[in-house]
């Protein structure tokens, strides 16, 4: 890394830029900070690259995964910046599964230099990228960030989404993961589905039988080989009938 001095921008306002963005058409869209941070409260993360181990298995699915609580505490969106293009940028998002967080391309670093957070990594063939950090900005002012230490290499132990979240409300509450396998036209899945929305587990993970799932890592996993089968938390909780008295019993 290149000796910048990394220094907090709190109560400063976001750099002013353009980011060069493609639609889901294929169109070249200009995009001004003012559109993505005036009158909101935005959570943003930024990382070194598109498609690199940390970033993408850990930075970005945490913020996807805890985006409807980020929600409930007062943040209107949540944005990824990189020193990526528009295409890398929409393909990551794309492979991340992550259609509710917004992908910003910083293409030529001006952002990031702006915020003093632009570093040489050429020693890893990336030229100039973004340090790791996070910040809360609202209505285009930046009220929080935290900053990765100076390390070598890639540190990553205080941008991530539970610290973000711990700073707007140290009470905040994890929602449950849930997952279900179903198989097309199951009428059992379809009632197990409506009982987890009803439950308030509207963002539950669902995979249907197919090419990624058979039935014999059904029959692996839980000793069935039929559909729904739901776990939440980590613990296998059965098929529809399950699920129905399970939901039920956390509700007295």
């Amino acid at each position: 890394m290149s000796k910048v001095e990394l220094k907090s921008s709190e109560g400063k306002p976001v750099p002013d830029v353009t980011f060069r963005t493609r639609t889901p058409d294929g169109q070249w869209k200009d995009v001004t900070t003012k559109e993505i941070f005036g009158g909101k409260t935005v959570a943003v993360f930024s990382l070194p690259g598109a498609f690199t181990p940390t970033c993408s298995t850990s930075h970005v699915p945490r913020y996807n995964s805890l985006l409807p609580v980020f929600k409930k505490n007062g943040v209107d969106e949540i944005v990824c910046i990189s020193v990526n293009d528009a295409f890398v940028m929409n393909a990551w998002q794309q492979d991340q599964r992550a259609p509710d967080i917004t992908f910003i391309p910083d293409g030529n670093g001006e952002f990031s230099e702006g915020l003093g957070m632009l570093v040489d990594k050429k020693g890893l063939g990336f030229g100039k990228r973004s340090w790791r950090y996070s910040m809360l900005v609202k209505n285009g002012t930046i009220e929080k960030m935290f900053i990765e230490p100076e390390k070598e290499g890639d540190p990553f132990e205080v941008s991530d989404a539970d610290t973000m979240l711990k700073y707007i409300n140290p009470d905040f509450k994890e929602p449950d993961n849930v997952f279900m396998i179903s198989r097309k036209g199951c009428g059992h899945c379809a009632r197990a589905r409506k009982a987890l929305v009803e439950a308030g587990h509207a963002s539950f993970e669902e995979v249907e039988l197919g090419e990624q799932i058979s039935v014999k890592t059904l029959l692996a996993t839980t000793g069935r080989t039929s559909t729904p089968q739901v776990w939440i938390n980590g613990k296998h909780i059965g098929g529809a009938d399950e699920t129905v008295a399970f939901l039920g019993a956390q509700k007295k």
